[in-house]
């Protein structure tokens, strides 16, 4: 099959296309590149550095289905250029969604976010709740979403609403939470909380991109899908750090007090299962750290290297 991955060289990304390729399919992967390549060269890879907003109809030419990854990722780096974040998530969505209709693709796996849904007071926060987002990256998120919910006629439309991924991947990120305060407790001896009583819906970096070769396995799968298996505090996260690295935590007012719970029985009603947790990830990434293969490095953080200028 030839498939078409737009964010193909960041974190999910450089996890997905190595398990696409092993399965024999022919990859184009574009990426701005901003945070570097860490794909390694395959007879069945094409890396296409480039944006989204530049996808021709030659790219798509022969392609059966786009797996669409990019996005200017979280809130405060869409916030540092709003309109960048729009161009980029939403138009380059849109645009992309129209050049695939003309081509003939033949589906389309978008990777939205399970911030869609804003702040809910509902235990079990499922697909059927209204989407009330909140900030710049969530709302491009939702527009997205209906944009290729128009498209649902022409080709197969699955979307999936992830919760936060953690885990190891050559485009490492150290700027989400259980990541991020696991090398906290591995450098620090430390965990620093805002809060702590915050709830975060988790999902291991594994199971997100097994979730999208499932999805390409299945098309007769449609529509949208939460995928988050294990909604914790992050004070929860934090103990669990600290019980295997030995960290002191400390907790501070944070004047963020929101919560995001993802129920995912829809997906898991198609047959999909998570093999790994966020136990697994905290292990993974202890392990690389202690072998030397993972260090805490500016690159890892996405406003940070935005803001050193490298994203451009």
């Amino acid at each position: 099959m030839n498939i078409f991955v737009t964010g193909a060289c960041g974190y999910k990304g450089s996890v997905l296309v190595p398990k696409l390729l092993a399965k024999g399919h022919k990859i184009t992967a574009l990426d701005t590149q901003w945070f570097g390549n860490m794909l390694e060269p395959h007879a069945n890879l094409t890396v296409k550095k480039g944006d989204v907003r530049e996808t021709t109809a030659a790219d798509l030419k022969g392609v059966d289905t786009i797996i669409h990854l990019a996005s200017v990722a979280n809130d405060p780096c869409s916030d540092l250029d709003p309109k960048l974040t729009w161009e980029i998530s939403a138009l380059g969505t849109m645009q992309l969604a129209d050049k695939a209709m003309r081509a003939g693709v033949k589906q389309f796996i978008y990777a939205s976010s399970g911030s869609v849904y804003g702040v809910k007071d509902e235990d079990q926060v499922t697909e059927d709740l209204t989407l009330e987002p909140i900030s710049e990256y969530n709302k491009t998120k939702m527009v997205a979403e209906r944009v290729l919910l128009s498209y649902a006629d022409k080709f197969t439309v699955q979307i999936v609403r992830p919760a936060t991924v953690c885990g190891v991947s050559p485009r490492m990120r150290l700027d989400v939470s259980v990541n991020m305060l696991t090398m906290q407790a591995l450098t620090k001896g430390k965990i620093t909380l805002f809060g702590g009583e915050q709830v975060r819906p988790n999902i291991h970096i594994d199971d997100i991109t097994d979730l999208y070769v499932y999805l390409l396995e299945h098309p007769e799968i449609r529509g949208v899908f939460n995928a988050g298996f294990e909604n914790l505090s992050i004070r929860a996260i934090a103990e669990r750090i600290a019980s295997r690295i030995p960290a002191e935590i400390t907790i501070t007012a944070s004047n963020d007090p929101r919560s995001y719970r993802l129920n995912s029985d829809r997906l898991l009603a198609t047959g999909f299962r998570p093999k790994k947790t966020v136990d697994d990830a905290i292990a993974e990434i202890t392990a690389k750290y202690k072998a030397g293969a993972l260090q805490d490095e500016d690159r890892f953080y996405n406003l940070r290297w935005m803001k050193k200028g490298y994203a451009q």
